[in-house]
């Protein structure tokens, strides 16, 4: 029915075997057996798209498949201080490769909590769901889209999402990459995230986008608490663990298999699942350099 889409590259296999785990954790065994996954990929070795594969039959998964792809051609990277350019290839998943009706796309810096395939119930075809973004709300108000609303003054204020989780109609996958690559073509001067803002120009001109509950991309900004108060101006919500949160997604610089990430609850609890996954990676008897402070 559904397959889960994961972009990778050597520097995110490690989050990759907790979002793998994590993913699993979501879904009930029958569930997890009739699910797929779908990783794209540009520098994985043979040694470590074979980890992948044998995690995921090890905890349940029914189908799992990989495929090398490249960016856009037109891909932009006006931001490149922790990103890079894989961010572009979650444009490239193709029906012919997905081989089911839907797929949910999910970032690797995440931590799932809960079950990700409800707001398919609402998804109608043409629509991408999406949720809104907790730093850059909304047009004209962040720094995303820069110079967009005064060029279109008509989408002032209007949401800006987040593409760390999205879930399409897989038959309309190409029509959304075609959308993204001439939003890069004619307006590259209002891209600063990256292909985040192409998306955004895309769905912001086509009108496309299901609204998705927060819940199911909260960011986690305990560790922003920990370096300054900035947060504070920009994310009108209790600024604490969201219990009711489907999704916890670690944005930004610092990363949760990091040593030197500030160690919060979700830290923590997200280290949990990936001492697990590594378990799992041993019990593999594959060979996989666990990060420090997590053996």
């Amino acid at each position: 029915m559904y397959a889960f889409g994961i972009c990778i590259d050597r520097h995110y296999l490690t989050p990759g075997l907790a979002t793998i785990t994590s993913l699993a954790d979501s879904l009930s065994p029958r569930a997890r057996k009739a699910a797929a996954l779908r990783f794209l990929t540009f520098d994985l070795g043979a040694p470590q798209v074979q980890l992948l594969a044998h995690l995921a039959k090890r905890v349940g998964f029914g189908s799992f498949a990989l495929a090398r792809r490249s960016p856009l051609r037109s891909a932009r990277m006006a931001d490149t201080s922790y990103i890079t350019v894989t961010t572009y290839l979650r444009f490239e998943f193709a029906p012919e490769f997905v081989r089911r009706p839907y797929l949910i796309y999910v970032d690797a810096d995440v931590l799932v909590r809960g079950d990700l395939t409800a707001p398919l119930d609402a998804l109608r075809p043409g629509e991408v769901g999406a949720v809104r973004d907790e730093f850059n709300p909304a047009v004209g108000r962040c720094p995303a889209l820069p110079g967009a609303a005064e060029r279109w003054p008509r989408l002032r204020d209007r949401p800006y999402y987040n593409a760390g989780l999205l879930w399409a109609h897989t038959a309309d996958l190409p029509r959304i990459r075609h959308g993204v690559e001439q939003a890069l073509g004619r307006h590259r001067q209002h891209i600063l995230h990256n292909d985040q803002d192409a998306l955004n120009l895309w769905l912001l001109h086509a009108d496309r986008v299901r609204a998705v509950d927060a819940a199911y991309n909260r960011f986690e900004v305990g560790r922003y608490l920990e370096r300054g108060d900035w947060v504070r101006r920009v994310v009108t919500r209790p600024l604490r663990p969201d219990p009711a949160a489907r999704l916890i997604h670690f944005v930004g610089p610092e990363k949760p298999w990091q040593a030197d990430c500030p160690d919060t609850d979700d830290v923590r609890e997200y280290r949990t699942v990936l001492k697990r996954a590594l378990r799992h990676v041993r019990a593999l008897g594959a060979a996989h350099p666990e990060p420090a402070g997590l053996r």
